[in-house]
């Protein structure tokens, strides 16, 4: 049974290392009220004091959990390779997931219609604004909300299988995926660093870029149009972007995809 070693803690931090211990070792089911409350020492009427429910309390957990390494991403300099920042970012978060794989399920497969955990919300804004920064620098073939989706969808599909042959002593059978899986998504969501020109093939025309570029750069406030011209041009650009990937992904392997006259 679990236990608190530190009886002499304020309640609620006695509830909060329970809650805890107890999701380490069996998961979201094994933190119940009265699992907790045998283990921290109190009344279960003193976890509702503290976090209104168990969910308040199943939320607190997962923002201590998740500290130190939504504080990491948060330290990555703003002025760094924001591709290199993007691999190192996908290489963390599949890192957390196999060290803390209990709470990493909580945090992405609790069921919570409509809402999601703050802190990774929290991740998420970080991921997007590196990706903001890709696109400024001319190097994003997709729009930076889709981009970002793509990433993050993959990398915890790739986490939640690792975890899983780990837990069935199997993860030495998928060595390699999350790099191979890493870079399948980032190549389809960069264009090529510099000669994008005279690479037709890769999928990344010269106008997606540039239109997907200058869309981000003019979130940084543009004094010379009014709202409503920063709304059409942004409505503009999107279709240039959505238009040539469209070409892109309809071309066969190995063929120039179609240039407009």
């Amino acid at each position: 049974m679990t236990t608190v070693e530190t009886p002499t803690a304020q309640p609620r931090e006695r509830i909060l290392q329970a809650a805890t211990a107890l999701l380490a070792e069996g998961g979201r089911e094994a933190v119940s009220t009265r699992a907790v409350s045998a283990a921290a020492g109190v009344q279960a009427q003193t976890i509702y004091r503290h976090f209104g429910d168990m969910q308040g309390l199943l939320d607190e957990v997962a923002r201590r959990g998740y500290a130190s390494y939504l504080a990491a991403k948060q330290a990555q300099d703003a002025d760094g390779d924001p591709v290199a920042q993007l691999r190192s970012g996908w290489d963390m978060h599949v890192a957390f997931g196999l060290a803390n794989p209990a709470l990493y399920r909580l945090l992405y497969t609790e069921p919570r219609p409509g809402q999601q955990f703050a802190v990774t919300g929290d991740a998420h804004q970080v991921l997007l604004r590196i990706v903001e920064r890709v696109a400024k620098a001319g190097l994003l073939r997709t729009g930076v909300e889709a981009a970002a989706t793509m990433i993050h969808s993959s990398g915890m599909g790739v986490t939640l299988t690792l975890i899983a042959a780990q837990a069935d002593g199997r993860l030495s059978d998928y060595e390699g995926l999350s790099e191979n899986v890493r870079e399948a998504v980032l190549d389809s969501v960069l264009a090529p660093a510099d000669d994008t020109a005279a690479r037709p093939s890769a999928g990344a025309h010269p106008a997606a870029v540039h239109a997907v570029a200058l869309k981000s750069l003019m979130r940084d406030g543009v004094r010379s149009l009014t709202l409503g011209e920063r709304t059409l041009l942004g409505e503009w650009l999107d279709r240039i972007a959505a238009e040539d990937a469209q070409e892109a992904g309809a071309a066969e392997p190995g063929e120039e995809p179609a240039r407009r006259r």
